[in-house]
């Protein structure tokens, strides 16, 4: 089995998946990433469509929000493409849509806003305040230490995201996990990234995708996995308020208001260090129950 990759390397890996290939005008190849499963990250396959987006947009012109859907399963073990169709540039505003393919089927797709900015009204809920820093916070291996079998599938995923999780994870299986209104982590890319504006908003893109669907299990103190849920994103929208650097720690404040039909609604803000609200996110995920004792639970 290859290394797992982590800290910079781990980084420069996600990096090299972002760097999609363009093989004509409006159309681009994303490479695949080694993750060790079967099915695609939707965190990745979003932030590969946002970066095939950007690139036909005027630099000038900022990223302030994206709508997508995953309508398949995506193949990890193949290369996905990518095709964009200019829907509108405006004087001062652009629109793409994105559609991600594999097989000459859809599996996602996505419209994205761009806007060059402008003055006008400023106002922003406070962040959470008195909580650790993320310094001081256990990191996910630190914490599933207790737990063999799921720090062994752990180390076998590459973290290019360092995620600290401030109350219960779905990831820590116990047999009374309890609930809790808000779902909370810190995450940063565990390592540099180049001051490319665009680079940023697609690793927080990934990101969105790791921990906003752990909210909807935490109001009921469930777990991932056997014993607990199988989840699927079923679609997912983000928008950007403010410039920040996705390499440094961001603060992801999320919960969920509603479940229902099998369904469960996120939602998230994000905000940086200094307290800034940063970005906002909402997802809606498919939550299946899944039979049997989690692992290492008497």
């Amino acid at each position: 089995m290859p290394e797992v990759l982590v800290g910079q390397d781990a980084v420069d890996s996600l990096l090299g998946v972002l760097d999609l290939e363009q093989i004509d005008t409006g159309l681009y190849r994303g490479p695949r990433a080694e993750v060790g499963l079967q099915r695609v990250f939707g965190g990745q396959v979003a932030g590969q469509a946002l970066v095939a987006a950007g690139r036909t947009v005027a630099p000038d012109r900022r990223v302030h929000s994206l709508h997508g859907y995953f309508v398949r399963p995506g193949d990890s073990s193949k290369p996905i493409l990518y095709q964009v169709e200019n829907i509108r540039d405006g004087r001062s505003f652009s629109v793409r849509r994105t559609v991600a393919l594999q097989g000459g089927r859809t599996i996602f797709f996505m419209s994205a806003s761009f806007h060059t900015g402008e003055p006008g009204l400023q106002h922003a809920d406070p962040a959470p305040d008195d909580l650790p820093a993320p310094e001081d916070v256990p990191t996910i291996a630190e914490r599933l230490k207790a737990d063999a079998d799921r720090l062994s599938l752990w180390a076998r995923i590459p973290r290019p995201i360092d995620v600290r999780y401030l109350g219960g994870s779905g990831f820590l299986r116990t047999r009374e996990r309890p609930a809790e209104p808000r779902q909370r982590v810190w995450m940063k890319a565990d390592g540099k990234l180049p001051d490319d504006p665009l680079i940023h908003v697609c690793v927080l893109t990934y990101a969105s995708d790791l921990t906003l669907l752990d909210s909807v299990l935490s109001r009921h103190g469930a777990v991932w996995g056997p014993g607990g849920y199988l989840g699927t994103s079923l679609d997912h929208a983000l928008w950007f308020h403010r410039g920040f650097r996705a390499d440094e720690w961001i603060l992801y404040d999320s919960e969920s208001p509603t479940a229902a039909s099998g369904r469960g609604l996120a939602q998230g803000r994000f905000f940086d260090r200094d307290g800034n609200h940063i970005a906002s996110a909402t997802q809606e995920g498919l939550l299946r129950e899944t039979p049997g004792v989690p692992p290492g639970i008497p």
